[in-house]
């Protein structure tokens, strides 16, 4: 009898238990705004909502500038919608932190990231590392290994050019660039001087080039290498002179409306299993545990730039009129 009674009490405690978990458990809805990949971001929402299945996600998806644009707007209107940011780059979250528009999140799990992978005051964390390369159609072009052998009168109408006006990681680029004496605004220069007209994003630029449209991209690392591995006739290069990266940040905004699923999303993010996903998905993971996915050059063994945040925060509106002034709007 005494047996049975222990039993029924050692169950109520894990009932009574398993009840309170499931009631501190975040729920609700959650609002993230990406400038993912379409079909990237839905594998992120699913994985969150498989970990934290009472949490209702909406998102919304667009290059980083368009999503900045709308976001400034609701700031100004006073309703902000989203708790969440994923977007691509530090500059657009470092601007936001200087109007104080972001959550710092003091307690988010960083101990396996690297420092210089997040934000020193916790506002933002980054949750990859996303290179932008030289890709080429291995059918019609060969390696070139420099940014200014690629930028020659032999390439005119050949090269494929995300725009910086668009593309988070494009306008991270073109602030490191510039500030990086072997390349800097005469590498831009020499592009407009060869009728290359950026436009979009990464995605279109790279099947510009697997479909032979154009010989060579200037393209993120990880979307080349799934092309490749998917069979299309491309490879990269990471040039002599370095490469720019970006991290694709995640991002409390201080108007969140669901604090406890905001925070949900970047331990999940940050979390082994959210970098797991980011290997399952084509990319290199922040966390030191995580190995790259196969194809990707090592770390070690690439010579990454980074660029003065501040800086190119400082002087954004100045640099975009630069750029539109060489290539127009």
């Amino acid at each position: 009898m005494r047996t049975s009674f222990n039993a029924l009490m050692l169950a109520s405690g894990l009932l009574i238990a398993a009840t309170s978990q499931a009631e501190d458990a975040p729920s609700g809805k959650l609002v993230i705004y990406t400038s993912q990949a379409p079909e990237i971001a839905q594998q992120t929402v699913d994985a969150f909502k498989a970990a934290y299945p009472n949490v209702q996600v909406e998102w919304t998806r667009n290059g980083t500038t368009q999503l900045m644009n709308v976001l400034q707007t609701e700031m100004m209107s006073g309703g902000a919608k989203p708790d969440v940011l994923l977007i691509a780059d530090a500059i657009n979250l470092g601007a936001l932190k200087n109007q104080n528009q972001l959550y710092s999140y003091t307690d988010a799990p960083l101990s396996h990231i690297n420092p210089s992978f997040y934000d020193k005051d916790k506002t933002f964390f980054g949750t990859k590392i996303i290179a932008t390369v030289i890709a080429y159609n291995t059918q019609h072009a060969q390696p070139i290994d420099s940014w200014n052998a690629l930028a020659v009168e032999a390439n005119k109408g050949q090269i494929a050019v995300p725009s910086p006006l668009y593309s988070g990681a494009a306008l991270y680029k073109l602030h490191t660039d510039i500030n990086t004496p072997t390349i800097g605004w005469n590498f831009y220069k020499k592009l407009a001087a060869i009728g290359v007209a950026p436009q979009g994003g990464n995605g279109p630029a790279l099947k510009a080039v697997a479909s032979g449209l154009d010989k060579y991209g200037i393209i993120t690392d990880a979307d080349v290498i799934l092309a490749k591995k998917k069979g299309s006739p491309v490879d990269l290069v990471y040039p002599k002179e370095g490469v720019s990266y970006v991290t694709e940040p995640v991002a409390i905004m201080k108007s969140v409306h669901n604090l406890p699923a905001a925070k949900a999303f970047v331990n999940f993010m940050l979390s082994e299993e959210g970098q797991k996903l980011v290997v399952e998905q084509g990319n290199r993971p922040v966390d030191d545990r995580v190995s790259a996915p196969a194809g990707f050059t090592p770390i070690n063994k690439i010579k990454l730039l980074t660029p003065d945040v501040a800086k190119a925060i400082k002087e954004d509106a100045t640099v975009r009129d630069q750029f539109t002034a060489l290539f127009g709007g």
